[in-house]
């Protein structure tokens, strides 16, 4: 599917959809092209349009397709990687002419991506948890990072790099865990010799998610995103050391009562560009109060620019493009990309 719309307050920037390919299951090796949506699939999403503020009559549509897109990346030819929560695989859309292939079957339930400072594939997997660098010269898998201490990890979510090579991830436990698991929600570094540390971990921080580092190394923001009430719905930030060791937290952002940030990238004048918010409840404590969409704060944590999205569920977001200046949107089953007026960065 692709649509357009255009923002009367902003006429230099349009966003424009791009909905995947059926995504079926029963194909080995491709996906297979969506069926036309019924008389009443097509009706309600025209009723939910219409209720967000999508029933733009510039908007031009095709039939929807099936699967939960998350955390995009963009490799040097301009092609976006992205995960496919559902079938389990890892998807790579070329923009200049709307193709969409599979890059990588049974992801091993892959969810942050991220192109490292020699474009290399970093993936946050979760069976079995692990962190993984793929060469996209040779096909190599490497996993740099499953346990800590002798401990496995557990579900490691979103990851980020600063200009020493260093990569940051999340790490969030299941509802249960077993013996031989680290047991805690935490954020770790991964150093170039392979050294792993953790540092930040419970009860510093709750259920960590995204996470970016400034563009001149000095902060580290990390999104909290506790369904439950009375937990914590924030971006923090802190100072980041030469060391790659954190100090100094402050509350950057807080979303609470609605649904927090869930991924976020950085621009390069320091501006936060943070997925995030519901367009309807999904039985969580979350209001609605977080408008879904991509919230854009200045370094100074002051909301400077919104891009509504009305399909649940808005996931992540990175830069690509020519310049950087082309933001690219997973939400829901679509992936989304706004031409923007400012240069982004890879993180």
């Amino acid at each position: 599917m692709v649509e357009r719309l255009c923002y009367p307050a902003r006429a230099v920037k349009r966003l424009l959809f791009v909905c995947l390919l059926f995504l079926c299951l029963s194909f080995a090796l491709a996906c297979a092209p969506a069926p036309e949506e019924p008389a009443a699939e097509a009706q309600a999403a025209a009723n939910q349009a219409a209720a967000t503020g999508a029933d733009d009559p510039r908007v031009r549509a095709t039939p929807a397709s099936i699967a939960f897109t998350e955390g995009p990346t963009v490799y040097q030819d301009g092609s976006v990687f992205f995960s496919e929560m559902r079938s389990e695989r890892i998807l790579r859309y070329y923009p200049e002419d709307g193709r969409t292939e599979t890059f990588r079957e049974q992801s091993r339930g892959s969810n942050g991506l991220l192109f490292d400072d020699q474009w290399r594939l970093i993936a946050c997997e979760a069976t079995p948890p692990q962190v993984t660098r793929t060469s996209l010269e040779t096909g190599e898998v490497e996993v740099i990072a499953d346990r800590y201490q002798g401990k496995r990890l557990h579900h490691p979510n979103d990851v980020t790099f600063d200009r020493q090579g260093r990569l940051y991830f999340s790490d969030r436990p299941g509802p249960t865990s077993e013996p031989d698991q680290t047991g805690v929600h935490a954020v770790y570094r991964i150093d170039p010799d392979g050294t792993i540390d953790q540092i930040l971990a419970e009860p510093d921080i709750q259920k960590p998610n995204g996470l970016v580092i400034s563009p001149d190394d000095q902060t580290l923001y990390l999104i909290e995103a506790h369904p439950d009430a009375d937990h914590a719905r924030m971006i923090r930030a802190y100072d980041l050391a030469a060391d790659g060791t954190v100090s100094n937290m402050r509350v950057f952002h807080d979303f609470y009562p609605g649904r927090s940030g869930d991924g976020m990238t950085i621009d390069s004048e320091g501006n936060l560009w943070v997925a995030a918010g519901l367009n309807r409840v999904r039985g969580t404590s979350e209001t609605l109060d977080t408008k879904a969409g991509v919230h854009v704060f200045n370094p100074q944590g002051e909301r400077i620019d919104f891009y509504p999205v009305w399909e649940d569920t808005i996931t992540n977001a990175a830069f690509g493009g020519p310049e950087l200046r082309t933001l690219y949107v997973t939400a829901g089953k679509t992936l989304f990309e706004i031409e923007t007026d400012v240069v982004g960065t890879r993180r």
